[in-house]
């Protein structure tokens, strides 16, 4: 990635302003396929080595890491059967001396803002809430372990199941 793409991108991120950073990158929707999202983030890179998930779910594009709530995270996008199904900003917080905990604070309040109230749970260890909007579920989860503390945002595309399917 070229620095002028970088700084091209950061300077996009920036130009949107702190309260819009923990929406999807402009243009970038759930559903989009590979060559869409190159459109939308020129910027965004394959990932050498994809990350998988269930569902068949495959983390193989990223783009430059995005601040929000005081924490650098990293964007990465999945796909599967060529649409995008989920984007998921992970950012390490073991070096934040409340691991993490301001910076989900801060997300779970700009997720009632947008989404409205949350469901939300809390163990020993990890902290989670969730939103449904459309055909999305988003959710902020945090781990305070102190080996691997993290904060992650994710949206994903909603997958509705029958009943019988339980």
């Amino acid at each position: 990635m070229s620095l002028l793409r970088l700084l091209a991108t950061s300077a996009i991120f920036l130009a949107t302003g702190a309260l819009h950073a923990q929406a999807l990158p402009p243009g970038v929707r759930l559903g989009m396929t590979a060559d869409e999202l190159q459109a939308a983030l020129p910027a965004a890179e394959r990932v050498h080595r994809p990350q998988r998930l269930t569902g068949g779910l495959l983390g193989s594009w990223r783009a430059a890491p995005v601040e929000m709530a005081g924490l650098m995270f990293e964007p990465t996008f999945f796909f599967a059967a060529s649409e995008l199904r989920r984007v998921e900003y992970v950012a390490a917080a073991q070096s934040a001396p409340d691991s993490g905990a301001s910076a989900f604070g801060q997300l779970v309040q700009w997720g009632r803002g947008v989404f409205g109230n949350e469901l939300a749970s809390r163990d020993p260890g990890s902290a989670y809430a969730a939103w449904t909007s459309g055909d999305a579920d988003i959710y902020v989860q945090q781990v305070s372990d102190p080996r691997r503390a993290s904060v992650r945002l994710v949206y994903k595309a909603r997958q509705l199941r029958d009943g019988s399917e339980l």
